[in-house]
């Protein structure tokens, strides 16, 4: 594992398993800090206080839609650059084009496996700006 120690990651998740099945498989590739927001209110609270190295965004959640939350951090000038992984049961070719639309940096359907989660992650780290040492 390179650079996963220290590396916090928000998931926002309204489904309470899924949340936690997805946080577990975060930390099953080493990432050792995993927030958890359970609607798109307390994705902004949380992004208000810190700064994630990435995050792991379901599209339909209960109040603010994963569209609406990945916007609100590609316009916040201290969030912009984090890489957003949208995370969704939607298949259509529409909803993938909005995500981009939107400012994800990858999506991911659901349900999908460890593996396909991992290489996702991987390549929208790997894409992210580099930080000035």
């Amino acid at each position: 594992m390179q650079q996963q120690q220290g590396t916090t990651v928000l998931v926002v998740e309204d489904s309470p398993m899924f949340r936690r099945m997805l946080s577990d498989m975060l930390q099953g590739l080493g990432y050792t800090r995993v927030l958890e927001a359970f609607s798109g209110q307390a994705a902004l609270e949380l992004l208000a206080e810190q700064k994630p190295d990435l995050v792991c965004l379901d599209l339909t959640l209960p109040d603010i839609s994963g569209y609406e939350v990945c916007e609100f951090i590609r316009s916040s000038p201290g969030l912009r650059d984090v890489p957003v992984l949208m995370i969704s049961a939607r298949t259509q070719t529409m909803d993938r084009a909005q995500a981009e639309e939107a400012g994800a940096s990858g999506y991911l359907i659901k349900p999908f496996t460890p593996e396909e989660l991992r290489q996702q992650v991987d390549r929208v780290m790997a894409a992210r700006p580099r930080k000035e040492a």
